[in-house]
């Protein structure tokens, strides 16, 4: 979808300390061989600070840089991907509450790791609308230090880390231009992230951990009995999703400066991304995603906060903010820093 008029007016994360995936080896957590293919050097962890607050604390920081007032908002849009508080109770107006406090829809996102792109999507559909306000708020916060989840074990393609990002729509100005933001999904492949569990009743309300590479073995095993999963390769998807929302914007993969990923492992990042999109390390942000780990949804805005703020990228520079989520889907955007 090619987009006009939209910006991104602020930016802002939160990420807590980090242990280097050294002490984790030395303390037994984390497998050496699995460190030395991974390439992974620290990880973000939240300790006992509430998902939400890490949004919170983001959020904050995007508004002050956006010269934005709580006023000029319509919407508050907050994704997520671990259980954030009480059940049935509400995150999003929790930050809604400790940021803009002002009575405007405050949604949840469900999108898993592609949260923070799905709600930019959803911004500018609303942005684009006559008469709404003139700017969207955007938040995401995860924190992993629960007793249900090992970040180093539940899957081989990462190690989840903990953080909140935000970040500011607005129709008015900002400091980057969104060309154009779409997706693609592949539903054939949900299965791949379901594995042989059950769906009722669901696995976390009878004690049962968040483990992707559980599920994975599940995929192995029925292999080896004859049974073939589900095929696809899901590089193909970002490669899709890629191509298409470049030339809406205009654009090919030689315009853009750098790319905004998930913070994969190097394998899997270069497998699913860096090559689908015909890219070298150079400009990708593995060095970035190497020592925070995979917060999530936050990973594509805390790699665009580091590239802006340190004057990796400037005015005129292109930059592609692309990322997955299980279902399988993709998606994408295109940026241009204004200043």
């Amino acid at each position: 979808m090619k987009v006009d008029n939209i910006y991104l007016a602020g930016v802002g994360t939160c990420l807590p300390d980090s242990v280097t995936t050294e002490e984790a080896v030395a303390k037994g957590w984390y497998d050496a061989d699995e460190r030395e293919r991974s390439g992974m050097e620290a990880v973000i962890t939240g300790g006992d600070m509430p998902a939400p607050d890490m949004a919170v604390n983001a959020a904050r920081v995007a508004l002050e840089r956006s010269g934005h007032t709580p006023d000029d908002f319509g919407a508050l849009f907050h994704s997520d991907t671990h259980h954030q508080g009480p059940d049935g109770w509400s995150a999003p107006h929790y930050v809604l509450r400790n940021t803009l406090d002002r009575p405007v829809m405050a949604l949840e996102v469900r999108q898993g790791c592609l949260g923070m792109l799905a709600s930019l999507e959803l911004a500018a559909h609303r942005l684009t609308t006559p008469g709404t306000p003139d700017a969207v708020l955007l938040t995401t916060g995860d924190n992993f230090s629960t007793p249900m989840v090992d970040r180093w074990t539940a899957s081989k393609l990462f190690i989840l880390a903990d953080g909140g990002a935000a970040a500011v729509v607005s129709r008015r100005d900002g400091f980057a231009k969104v060309l154009a933001i779409g997706s693609v999904s592949n539903s054939s492949m949900e299965e791949l992230h379901r594995g042989g569990e059950v769906m009722f009743p669901p696995g976390i309300t009878i004690g049962r951990s968040l483990n992707f590479e559980e599920r994975s073995q599940y995929w192995r095993d029925q292999w080896a009995k004859g049974i073939t999963p589900p095929m696809g390769h899901f590089g193909e998807s970002v490669a899709e999703v890629a191509e298409r929302t470049l030339a809406e914007a205009g654009l090919t993969m030689d315009d853009i400066s750098r790319v905004c990923h998930v913070g994969f492992a190097r394998g899997p990042l270069e497998d699913i991304f860096l090559e689908p999109l015909g890219i070298g390390l150079d400009r990708s942000v593995w060095e970035i995603a190497r020592r925070v780990g995979h917060t999530g949804a936050a990973d594509i805005f805390v790699a665009l906060e580091r590239l802006h703020t340190s004057g990796q990228v400037g005015a005129g520079d292109r930059v592609l903010l692309i990322g997955a989520a299980t279902g399988m889907e993709a998606g994408c955007a295109v940026v241009e820093i204004v200043r």
